[in-house]
């Protein structure tokens, strides 16, 4: 009988955590800002990202006039990653041709770096990516190199 359903579970509000976090929600990140102040958003975009067997999540809006990115990692322990500065880099401002990309994919060879703003940062993988948009059904490739690859790089302490 219709009267004897019972209502949809309903999330707990006061527990929520990063990965719960969906299109329009405001999120704020203490103390990010340039002057320390919070970097508050609303997420106007919710892109998941799969590489092999690897799954995660980019979650984005705007804050200043410029967009904001924080991309999430779940599992056995959640790791965020935040990317405020608000610029779009080509392979020009690395200093790196298609040519280049092209030759690090062939070699996947984790002691090659590159140095960039006067850091050096090191070769971690490249390998085909796809991406899907929330409200899409479909994904679509990601292409850094042309080939429908990207790169991974981390920057090196040394």
């Amino acid at each position: 009988m219709f009267w004897d359903k019972k209502p949809a579970p309903q999330p707990d509000l006061a527990h929520l955590t990063i990965a719960d976090a969906q299109l329009r929600d405001t999120l704020s990140v203490l103390g990010a800002a340039e002057d320390l102040s919070d970097l508050d958003f609303t997420v106007d975009r919710r892109d998941v990202y799969e590489a092999g067997n690897n799954q995660w999540f980019e979650l984005s809006g705007t804050w200043r006039d410029r967009r904001v990115f924080l991309e999430v990692h779940t599992g056995d322990n959640t790791e965020v990653l935040g990317n405020f500065d608000g610029r779009r880099l080509t392979l020009d401002d690395f200093g790196l041709s298609e040519e280049d990309m092209g030759e690090l994919d062939q070699r996947q060879n984790q002691s090659d770096f590159i140095d960039f703003e006067d850091k050096f940062w090191l070769y971690r993988f490249s390998r085909e990516m796809g991406v899907f948009s929330e409200g899409h059904s479909t994904g679509r490739g990601l292409a850094v190199s042309g080939a429908g690859r990207d790169a991974v790089f981390e920057r090196s302490e040394v």
